[in-house]
């Protein structure tokens, strides 16, 4: 099934919610830019359950009004409630609420799981609680401009039926676009976002070590202009869009490679600046990965694959 997606210019009108009363649950990252997005829409976060000394801070800086007590007491004043903890914490979060007798009954209670669709708000969905998921699809650095960063970011949604609209409607007054994810979906969804994000990261981080050991100064330079076209153009054509000697079939260039990486693990100095056995493995599972996309796309010649894999197979 596909992820359902319109864009602002094709979906029909959402009518404006009724000013709500916000309740925030963990006003870490997440929750301090939500909640701040929605003061802006014109709701008012009128509680906030806060457990860390720096989240009280944030917390008091952020929603100036809002009273700091316990989460239970934050759903007693709120008619919508971010549960925006971390994801290992949520389930318990949730079945703690319940079996307290928290007052969720007809209250939106709505997390920014990635991972998490509905199914983690079962136990207050059946005391009455009104379940949405809403995940940002954006990173946030604590900072104040966080909240800026929601400007045209997507959400995966997961909703019930009957409150779709209000989720769509939350979503576009955050300053967001809602691209709805099935409860059955949620985790390949999220590993698909995890891998590209949270990896690149790594990859990007390794080869800027590699190029310090190679002896350049100022690894940012040559990787940026590189990277950013690098994902453009993979964001535009796709396979179509694979550049460089797997691309090519050029066995012998990713040999040089593949024993280059090993020579610079074998020395401890250059293995603690990101050339390790680990970073081999890496570059060796991402090389046959590219060859074999590149040869179920076409690019690559089955002749050229076979030499590839001749040059990997014998690795880890």
């Amino acid at each position: 099934m596909k992820p359902d997606h319109q864009p602002h210019s094709e979906r029909p009108a959402v009518p404006h919610p009724a000013r709500l009363a916000v309740g925030v649950v963990g006003p870490g990252r997440a929750g301090a830019a939500l909640g701040a997005a929605l003061v802006r829409a014109g709701h008012a976060v009128v509680a906030v359950s806060a457990v860390s000394e720096a989240s009280v801070a944030r917390a008091r800086a952020i929603f100036p009004e809002a009273v700091i007590t316990e989460p239970a007491q934050v759903l007693r004043h709120a008619d919508l409630v971010l549960l925006t903890v971390p994801d290992d914490a949520l389930p318990g979060l949730v079945a703690g609420l319940a079996a307290t007798g928290a007052p969720v009954q007809g209250r939106m209670l709505a997390h920014a799981s990635g991972r998490h669709g509905l199914a983690v708000l079962e136990p207050a969905t059946r005391l009455g609680g009104l379940p949405l998921a809403l995940h940002p699809v954006m990173t946030f650095t604590g900072r104040g401009d966080d909240v800026d960063r929601l400007a045209g970011t997507c959400f995966g949604v997961t909703a019930p039926d009957a409150l779709r609209p209000a989720a769509e409607a939350l979503v576009i007054e955050m300053g967001g676009d809602p691209v709805f994810i099935s409860e059955q979906n949620r985790n390949l969804y999220h590993a698909a976002l995890a891998g590209a994000a949270n990896h690149l990261i790594t990859l990007v981080a390794q080869a800027a070590d590699l190029l310090r050991t190679a002896g350049v100064a100022d690894p940012a330079r040559l990787l940026g202009p590189l990277l950013f076209a690098s994902l453009d153009n993979a964001l535009r054509f796709g396979d179509a869009g694979l550049t460089g000697p797997v691309a090519r079939g050029d066995a012998g260039t990713v040999a040089a490679h593949v024993a280059a990486l090993e020579a610079a693990a074998s020395t401890s100095a250059a293995g603690a600046a990101g050339a390790s056995a680990a970073a081999v493995a890496a570059y060796v599972a991402m090389a046959r990965l590219t060859a074999a996309r590149a040869l179920a796309a076409g690019i690559l010649k089955p002749g050229d694959a076979e030499r590839l894999l001749d040059v990997l197979g014998g690795r880890p």
